[in-house]
């Protein structure tokens, strides 16, 4: 996907913060993009700022929950009678759910999966076989955070979906290559976005929380001035789609502690001669090509 001119993206969670930097970044890029978000308000503000920009008309926007299947199945109907062909996907509709996990209910852990983990299922599900059937090559963006590679109290929810987005995107990779459609696990810091306001959008069928006064708290939180800003992480989205990168990292500050996390779970591994037969009749489970693929290229 070095060649985006002219090619069509769908983006979740695409009306604000890092979404619409990726939108933004990308209709840049010469691309059309059509914006999908659960907040009408975000569409209204975010089509505002792009009728005042050089392509106006290569955006189109519609509400969508990226929890609804059928609606998702609509809205990729709309993205193709509008654009045509959609060639990059973009699973970045989230939210921030915050709180110890002793006070979690079910319908805390019901809505946080359901949007950060089953929303980019729905997508890939959704997108999937029409990028197949199209044959012209795709991307497929599945946005999870720093906090899946390096964990952090009080996130048990938020935590356990991201960190599984990341194994997802890296067994995608590993089916979809050969068919010609890449795959990236994105996994930003602290970006200056609305995760914050994550209790306007929890749905009626998931009030019965144990965080209801802690988003109360965590809305009215300000962004730090040195958190990043959106578009310049929707930039470094664009240069991984490009490149066709596997990981997407936005902030050097992690690499210490990411370094710290796989040393301690290396030195966690028995210590004791390798079983060679073992080994053997194991070997298909013992590596996989992406990773070598990944330091490769790193090398070059």
């Amino acid at each position: 996907m070095e060649e985006v001119e002219g090619r069509t993206a769908f983006v979740t969670g695409g009306a604000s913060g890092i979404g619409l930097g990726i939108s933004t970044a990308l209709v840049t890029a010469g691309m059309n993009v059509v914006i999908a978000d659960v907040r009408q308000d975000h569409i209204a503000s975010a089509l505002e700022g792009f009728a005042e920009s050089d392509r106006p008309t290569s955006v189109h926007a519609l509400e969508l929950d990226v929890t609804d299947r059928d609606a998702f199945a609509r809205a990729a109907d709309d993205a193709e009678r509008t654009f045509g062909r959609v060639h990059v996907l973009c699973n970045n509709a989230g939210m921030g759910i915050l709180g110890p996990v002793t006070v979690a209910r079910y319908d805390d852990w019901d809505w946080g999966l359901g949007v950060l983990l089953g929303g980019v299922v729905n997508g890939i599900q959704t997108f999937l076989p029409r990028m197949l059937e199209h044959g012209e090559g795709a991307h497929i963006v599945n946005t999870s955070s720093m906090a899946g590679v390096l964990p952090v109290p009080n996130a048990a929810i938020y935590i356990t979906a991201k960190a599984a987005v990341i194994g997802l995107s890296e067994a995608l990779r590993s089916e979809l290559a050969e068919k010609g459609i890449g795959v990236s696990a994105f996994c930003p810091g602290p970006v200056q976005t609305n995760i914050r306001e994550g209790r306007r959008t929890r749905p009626e069928r998931y009030g019965d929380s144990g965080y209801t006064e802690l988003e109360r708290e965590l809305e009215e939180r300000p962004n730090s001035p040195l958190w990043m800003d959106p578009y310049e992480c929707g930039e470094r989205v664009l240069a991984g789609i490009r490149r066709n990168d596997l990981y997407i990292f936005t902030h050097r500050e992690f690499r210490d502690g990411a370094d710290e996390r796989f040393r301690a779970m290396l030195a966690s591994f028995p210590d004791e001669p390798l079983n060679e037969e073992r080994a053997q009749a194991i070997d298909f489970l013992l590596s996989n090509p992406i990773f070598g693929e990944v330091l490769e290229r790193r090398r070059s």
